[in-house]
């Protein structure tokens, strides 16, 4: 289960069994709608996913790291997208050991807590009372219903900060946090390159295996403290990739927007490196989730198109003889 050396040779005919999903972090980021990549009659939120969801077959949402997601929003993303459609959803920062800020707290919560941590700026979770998480929660688990009930929700991804440490601590919160999640799939992303290291990397993907929790495989700027290496590995019947760019000036620039921080478009070769790779994710899960997290400008929605174009050539035809299995129209499903 546990590929960890994977050859990054050209590969022209790759075995993928999966179901390949290729799409982007966002689809409401202002660099994106100011870029001009929507078309002039798509105006709304609503006009922007509709079109979205014509051209890709997954997304990542990323506002409900920022504060909790409503049931009516989950709802209306049901209506808005087609029966195939696919949203993996990011944790709300408070859950994944992010600073909260107490802004984002819904107003009635937000009022319950105790006056010394009214004061503050931002929540960390070991500060919340029990009873304020468990409602948290409880809110953020119902708003995700409709997307589940629909089978539009792929999985919820835990993206842990630097200071998240490999331990029996944080071993233990990611499950704590699994269950949390009851039916819905947790996926992890670290931000620590600790827990890839020699001495850890064989423990830290027992652990996600054996809970069939998806490690979420990256590409991203190598040589921080923060920089995880490209391992590549299927720990659960979903399996993961985000491509945060190659951005090394901006990786751990303090005081800078997402948008600047992932300010970079792949060349043709370096997303070829990832064709073996997603391959051999094709080999060993049931469905493969591939998101470009280099949301600035439309560099995101380009190179997944060109990612999904080459995935979808490198893959073998039927023998049946089935026409449908060429390149997707508009990036859609492999």
């Amino acid at each position: 289960m546990f590929l960890n050396e994977i050859s990054d040779a050209p590969c022209d005919n790759l075995r993928m069994a999966a179901r390949i999903l290729v799409g982007t972090c966002s689809w409401a980021d202002k660099t994106l709608v100011d870029s001009g990549w929507y078309p002039a009659q798509a105006k709304t939120p609503e006009d922007r996913l509709r079109f979205y969801a014509e051209q890709f077959p997954i997304v990542e949402v990323d506002a409900t790291y920022y504060g909790l997601p409503s049931e009516r929003n989950a709802a209306l993303w049901v209506e808005r997208t087609p029966d195939d459609f696919v949203f993996d959803v990011k944790s709300y920062a408070l859950f994944t050991h992010h600073p909260a800020a107490l802004r984002s707290l819904p107003k009635d919560l937000r009022e319950a807590l105790p006056p010394a941590l009214q004061e503050k700026r931002n929540l960390y979770y070991r500060d919340a009372p029990p009873d304020l998480r468990d409602e948290l929660w409880a809110r953020f688990t119902s708003a995700l219903l409709p997307l589940d009930s629909a089978g539009k929700l792929g999985t919820v991804l835990f993206q842990f900060p630097p200071w998240f440490l490999p331990g029996r601590d944080a071993a233990d919160y990611i499950l704590e946090a699994k269950e949390q999640l009851g039916q819905y799939t947790m996926a992890v992303e670290f931000r620590n390159n600790l827990w890839l290291s020699e001495r850890n990397q064989e423990r830290t993907l027992k652990l996600l295996a054996d809970s069939a929790i998806p490690y979420v495989c990256v590409d991203e700027p190598q040589g921080f403290r923060s920089s995880v290496p490209p391992v590549v590995a299927a720990t659960a019947p979903v399996a993961l990739v985000r491509m945060h760019g190659r951005n090394y000036e901006t990786w751990e620039k303090k005081g800078i927007g997402a948008a600047e921080r992932f300010d970079y478009l792949y060349r043709e070769e370096e997303l070829e490196e990832w064709l073996p790779r997603v391959g051999r994710l094709a080999e060993d899960a049931r469905e493969v989730h591939v998101l470009m997290n280099n949301c600035h400008n439309d560099f995101a929605v380009r190179n997944a198109r060109q990612l999904a174009g080459r995935l979808a050539a490198a893959r073998p035809k039927q023998a049946t003889g089935d026409t449908k299995q060429g390149a997707p129209p508009q990036g859609r499903m492999l």
